[in-house]
């Protein structure tokens, strides 16, 4: 008789039947809880203490924030506007303190007679609301509130204990609502099945799971939220890296054709070409691709290199040596100006070794096809048929690689490069496609923490690139506050036509296209006077390049480039660039990856708060890329104090992409570490903190190879075998076997 399932029930019920319709609607809409145990491990973000005061100095913008504070006073306005003509518009402005900063709340219209009368000086409350600027000060619109009374109400009955917990919430679900709706499942968290082995528990002294689950969501004492956050982030790390040791045990039983080079073959004859030697890096990691190349077992391996370290060059030597070995090589692009970009720098890093069976190719040369969505039949013929026969020995194309036309000829080594660009699904047909599993590379220009990967990339072996070529020039950052010092706006301009007269060229990086269509539905409302507080639309290519020719940059040739042109159109573009034609490109992020034009030394971003940490750093790499020194120029309206600002001084500050990478998880904290961009999910890691939790990853990787190697179905833990199944569903799941 199969217990588990039967003592599963309970937190398995579907939240609908507990709370009503109504709740349980929002809650898997806008938090994607859909049974009690989702709502059980939705965690407090944190808690207040009665007595003191939430931090109101260090709001991030743009987030929707809950607060415990008290009224310090509250005036009502009235106004005239277009609503109310004869001056009845009414405003009502209450202003909350913490001691450590005040913050204003507004209300408007008919929203001020309820707040009006119970928001009286000394009042204290809980506020939940969206933090904006307006008037340069930060302001909640419209916030929900709950009023904290003395003792014996129910509000203290509800918020038991001195300490309140608050949880990550929505606009449409403020805190004290999800807290109330946790209250009323928490006696099922008796029944949660402990998926850590007993061993494992008891050595390291952590609380069974109910235990765990009664404190994080109803603490006594901060001691017993230390408590259940130990055992609930070793729940997290060990169950991930369970699902990733097992992924890893079974790519270790696949069978794959070693794949050796020639001595005397294509590789050793494009060394001998080479005019430079490879960097110190380049020739470690390439051997660390050689020696996997040669086993039986496919390879799984994660090249990490910062922006311009040569990665490109260690993936083409590994496709060589597998051509020598006879077989193809296959590289995937995100995008078609990606591919187009690595076909040519491939064929003209190999001269005539690309132009195997035409007329002038080598004596070792092989045939390197090009394959994307936008080509002609006649062309897309060719390269097919080439595939086929094994005549071509590498492609490289977008996912059109992955359609069911295309067949391989012997498919050994899959290139992926800028992997958080590519679904699982399609990596995983193109494995599909060679009569063994092929070995596999993935590359990222996005440095990412050790720890990170033994998280997300848990089932691959990871090298690192962290040496720049020879000949590459440091670049120099610097923000620029349009807001505050508009004449610093000017002057950036002035340096892009300084760069301009030197012979250079630039890039200006803008968040949106501006073509895009207004939402009929959003084009008939009228905005309410609490929304024109909020932020104006982020800058758009199509209005600042028409903007720049009219104005700071009048007389240069300005031309655009984003993601909705025509393929030919992109590539025309690209082609003028690259040549020198074009002073400069006014683009969106798809000059992010892989673009190489040495001519630019100078980039100004747009916005520049309104793109990560590791998205602006890769976007930097694009200048600098020759012998002149590259400037990268971070153009923001955000306030100093702000976080954004925060934000823009690190990637300033630092050209070590490894150094920015812990910025940014710290900054995002858990985010989308688990690669929410693949699965779509949200992530698993509520409490695990990536960076700050170190150890507890490392040990818990070790702990799982250990389980794994002496019992790889988990026979004896029922209770794992049932979390593995919730933490990672069924999407998830398939995003890390994908690896």
């Amino acid at each position: 008789m199969d217990l588990v399932p039967a003592l599963e029930e309970p937190l398995n019920q579907p939240l609908k039947s507990v709370l009503g319709p109504a709740t349980a609607k929002v809650m898997a809409e806008h938090l994607g809880l859909h049974t009690v145990g989702d709502l059980l491990h939705h965690y407090p973000r944190r808690y207040e203490e009665r007595g003191q005061l939430t931090h109101l100095a260090d709001l991030p913008m743009d987030e929707h924030v809950t607060v415990v504070a008290q009224v310090a006073d509250a005036r009502l306005h009235t106004f005239a506007s277009s609503r109310a003509p004869r001056g009845k518009g009414q405003r009502l402005e209450v202003t909350i303190t913490d001691g450590s900063g005040r913050l204003q709340l507004v209300f408007f219209g008919n929203g001020v007679h309820k707040p009006h009368k119970e928001l009286l000086p000394g009042t204290r409350a809980m506020f939940a609301g969206k933090v904006s600027v307006f008037n340069r000060r930060l302001q909640l619109a419209h916030p929900a509130y709950e009023l904290l009374r003395g003792d014996g109400e129910e509000t203290v009955e509800t918020w038991a204990g001195a300490l309140i917990p608050l949880y990550p919430a929505t606009a449409k679900l403020e805190s004290w609502k999800i807290g109330k709706a946790v209250q009323t499942v928490l006696p099922s968290a008796q029944e949660a099945v402990d998926p850590l082995p007993d061993s494992l528990r008891a050595g390291r002294g952590l609380v069974s799971l109910p235990e765990a689950l009664l404190k994080i969501h109803r603490p006594h004492t901060k001691a017993d939220i230390a408590d259940a956050r130990a055992r609930l982030k070793w729940d997290e790390a060990f169950v991930l890296q369970v699902a990733l040791a097992r992924r890893r045990y079974v790519d270790a039983q696949l069978p794959a054709i070693p794949r050796t080079p020639r001595p005397d073959g294509l590789l050793a004859a494009f060394d001998d070409r080479l005019p430079f030697t490879l960097t110190e890096g380049q020739q470690k990691v390439s051997k660390e691709i050689f020696d996997d190349l040669a086993t039986e077992h496919p390879m799984h391996r994660l090249l990490q290199g910062e922006v311009g370290s040569g990665k490109t060059m260690v993936a083409l030597r590994a496709m060589l040596a597998v051509v020598d070995a006879g077989g193809q090589a296959a590289m995937l692009a995100p995008t078609e100006v990606l591919a187009q970009q690595h076909h040519r720098s491939v064929t003209e890093m190999m001269g005539d070794l690309a132009q195997g069976g035409m007329l002038g190719g080598a004596e070792h040369a092989t045939k390197v096809v090009l394959l994307t969505g936008s080509m002609g039949t006649a062309a897309r013929r060719q390269a097919l048929l080439d595939l086929a026969t094994g005549e071509a020995g590498i492609v490289i194309g977008t996912h059109a690689l992955i359609e069911d036309k295309v067949q391989f000829h012997d498919l050994g080594l899959v290139v992926v490069d800028e992997q958080h660009r590519f679904g699982v699904e399609q990596r995983d047909a193109l494995r599909g496609k060679g009569k063994q599993p092929p070995h596999l590379l993935v590359m990222t220009a996005t440095p990412i923490p050790r720890t990170v990967a033994m998280t997300v990339f848990g089932d691959l072996e990871t090298s690192v690139l962290d040496q720049l070529p020879a000949g590459r020039s440091p670049i120099a950052s610097h923000v620029v506050p349009a807001a505050d010092k508009p004449h610093f706006l000017a002057r950036a301009w002035e340096r892009v036509r300084e760069e301009v007269a030197k012979g250079h060229q630039a890039y200006v990086v803008c968040p949106r296209i501006g073509d895009e269509e207004e939402d009929p539905k959003k084009a008939g409302k009228k905005k309410a006077p609490e929304d024109e507080a909020d932020k104006r639309p982020p800058l758009a290519v199509l209005d600042v390049a028409e903007q720049l020719r009219g104005g700071p940059l009048k007389g240069l040739t300005v031309e655009v480039l984003h993601g909705r042109m025509q393929p030919d159109d992109k590539d025309a573009v690209m082609r003028r660039f690259a040549a020198g034609d074009t002073d400069v490109l006014v683009a969106t992020t798809v000059i992010e990856v892989g673009v190489n034009v040495p001519n630019a030394t100078v980039m100004v971003i747009m916005d520049a708060d309104r793109f990560g940490v590791s998205q602006l750093h890769q976007l930097r790499g694009r200048v600098g890329r020759g012998s002149a020194p590259g400037l990268c120029l971070l153009v923001s309206e955000m306030p100093e104090a702000s976080a954004a600002r925060q934000r823009l001084n690190a990637v300033a500050s630092t050209l070590d992409g490894f150094e920015l990478s812990r910025i940014d998880l710290e900054q995002r904290r858990e985010g989308d570490v688990l690669g929410q961009a693949q699965s779509g999910a949200r992530s698993s890691l509520r409490v695990l903190a990536v960076i700050e939790d170190e150890e507890i990853i490392a040990e818990a990787r070790q702990e799982a190879m250990n389980l794994v190697e002496s019992d790889p179905e988990l026979t004896g833990l029922p209770g794992l075998r049932t979390a593995l199944d919730a933490l990672l569903d069924e999407e998830r799941e398939q995003y890390l076997e994908k690896g």
